[in-house]
């Protein structure tokens, strides 16, 4: 604080006064060496950036920290890591959204063993539900696409969440998990 004020153009003893600071304690600060502390925490500095630049300035300080102690070695706390990149300026981008699962509703077993390659044509389809907010309401969009032609062969776009099928394929049906499913026997 004193080295900035005097840059500013005040004297050393016109700042120790003010901020009751002796002068002579200020000038041992001023030429006490680096504690073994504030070295490694510099270094460490250096090392954040260096992760954070690699990551396309993309990683917080929880990749960071598994990047410095997984990928390399390094012995650091992830709140020392966090603390050093907020006092450095560095930030990463938000992460994705979390998804919200309902206690006490099942979910199905996956049918198709990810297994979702197909020779022929209607053996499986796979569907999704999205939902989008828009300024009005919610609406879902469903879409049912045949595995093997990759076409889609249903959609829907209403304000219920409710599957969009055509026909039912010979063999079964796969949705992402909170989607309605179904699934024919072989």
């Amino acid at each position: 604080m004193i080295d900035i004020l005097v840059d500013a153009g005040f004297s050393v003893q016109q700042c120790c006064r003010v901020l009751n600071v002796s002068s002579p304690g200020y000038y041992a600060y001023r030429n006490r060496p680096m504690s073994p502390t504030m070295m490694r925490r510099e270094w460490l500095t250096a090392l954040i950036r260096e992760v954070h630049v690699a990551s396309r300035g993309t990683y917080g300080s929880r990749r960071v920290h598994a990047e410095l102690t997984k990928g390399r070695g390094i012995e650091v706390s992830v709140n020392l890591v966090g603390i050093l990149m907020h006092n450095a300026g560095i930030a990463g981008l938000p992460g994705p959204a979390k998804v919200k699962r309902i206690k006490g509703i099942p979910t199905s077993d996956d049918l198709v063993e990810r297994q979702f390659a197909r020779s022929a044509l209607d053996e499986l389809w796979v569907s999704d539900i999205t939902e989008h907010r828009t300024r009005e309401r919610k609406v879902f969009c469903c879409c049912v696409m045949d595995t093997c032609s990759r076409r889609i062969v249903g959609w829907s776009i209403d304000s219920v969440q409710a599957s969009a099928r055509r026909e039912r394929p010979r063999q079964g049906h796969h949705a992402a998990q909170g989607s309605p499913r179904w699934h024919r026997p072989r």
